[in-house]
């Protein structure tokens, strides 16, 4: 399946914070909206990407005999409009519980659209998560169209936001992205941000009826209020963006942390992972590929870190290569498609950065 990799690469250069990774997720173009029916009341939709590219979150409904729980929102107003739609086609019960997995508005956007379909409902997320969608989602909503203006200077410059070249590649999707960017602007124009109402820290659990859905944060990875929903009953998991398929996303987060999160994931009992972006898993293969490979990148830059103070990142970056068969990794994750292996290099490449980054402040 491809992916675009230039425009998510771009919106690094436009949307970042210190810890926080970037507004979007890594992945698989997607041009349909398709629902895929994992186990008797639990349904998993994908969403087409918005006409300027930005991908859409999966979301997963869950149906008890009481009530529903929903796991994440998705970006346009449009889109989660007819999710709502189709929730209500499949149950009069009520949407009850929402659950931000992270703060990437991709996958929060519709929170107020839920709450105002179900009055009553329960917006859930873990602390970190909640503080992120109150102190930057906002401002970062309002300023999207900004990034109009910064397109097109790319596109007359031929240069990026740090002043190096851009690829034909690089232009057709900046083009790509202008040419849709209105209607998104427009949609989000009367969308009002809402941050959860009911928090966590590491726990909480929730009974549907006859349903018994876990809500927990594992670990940090992804950002630093990464929640995985558990059904233990169905051996289902919702990982969110910890896990993006077919390539996976390194952009920001905590690189140092994210293998033993992975790992909490695996030692789950389950035998379904639902992931922020991509194709379900029905085994835990992709999962164990992610984390040998995030081991194996992690282990070499501390490495370079620890042994040698005051170790560049230009001496690091140059380091990895030579002690992790990328070309290898890269075959297992991308094969032959060329947008895939792109898009691989410049996760690794990310990955190495902001391990990077955090080893020094350790």
């Amino acid at each position: 399946m491809k992916r675009v990799l230039s425009f998510r690469l771009s919106i690094l250069l436009l949307i970042c914070s210190l810890n926080a990774a970037p507004l979007f997720a890594d992945s698989v173009t997607t041009h349909e909206r398709t629902v895929t029916k994992v186990s008797e009341g639990i349904y998993v939709i994908r969403h087409p990407d918005a006409p300027d590219s930005f991908p859409q979150g999966n979301t997963t409904v869950i149906i008890g005999e009481r009530e529903v729980l929903v796991v994440d929102s998705c970006l346009l107003p449009s889109s989660t409009k007819e999710d709502i739609k189709q929730i209500r086609q499949w149950t009069n019960k009520p949407v009850r519980y929402l659950v931000n997995t992270h703060w990437h508005f991709d996958h929060t956007n519709g929170n107020a659209l839920y709450a105002e379909a179900f009055p009553g409902l329960s917006v859930i997320a873990q602390v970190e998560t909640q503080k992120m969608i109150q102190s930057f989602n906002p401002t970062a909503i309002t300023s999207y169209s900004n990034r109009t203006e910064r397109f097109k200077r790319y596109l007359e410059t031929g240069k990026d936001g740090d002043g190096n070249p851009i690829s034909d590649a690089f232009r057709k999707d900046l083009t790509n992205s202008l040419n849709g960017i209105d209607s998104v602007v427009a949609e989000f124009k009367n969308l009002t941000p809402l941050a959860p109402n009911v928090t966590f820290d590491h726990e909480l659990s929730v009974n549907l009826g006859n349903r018994e859905v876990q809500i927990r944060f594992l670990g940090r990875g992804n950002t630093a209020g990464d929640t995985v929903i558990f059904l233990p009953k169905e051996k289902i998991v919702i990982v969110g963006d910890l896990l993006d398929h077919p390539v996976p996303y390194f952009y920001g987060g905590f690189p140092l942390e994210l293998a033993a999160t992975l790992q909490r994931i695996a030692q789950l009992d389950a035998q379904t992972i639902i992931p922020g972006h991509g194709d379900i898993q029905h085994d835990k293969t992709y999962l164990t590929q992610v984390i040998g490979l995030v081991d194996e990148v992690v282990a070499v830059v501390l490495k370079e870190v620890n042994t040698t103070p005051g170790r560049k990142l230009e001496e690091v970056q140059q380091a990895v290569p030579k002690a992790v068969d990328l070309a290898a990794w890269r075959q297992k994750f991308a094969g032959n498609d060329q947008e895939n292996r792109d898009n691989f290099d410049a996760s690794v490449e990310s990955l190495i950065k902001v391990a990077y980054k955090q080893a020094m402040v350790r």
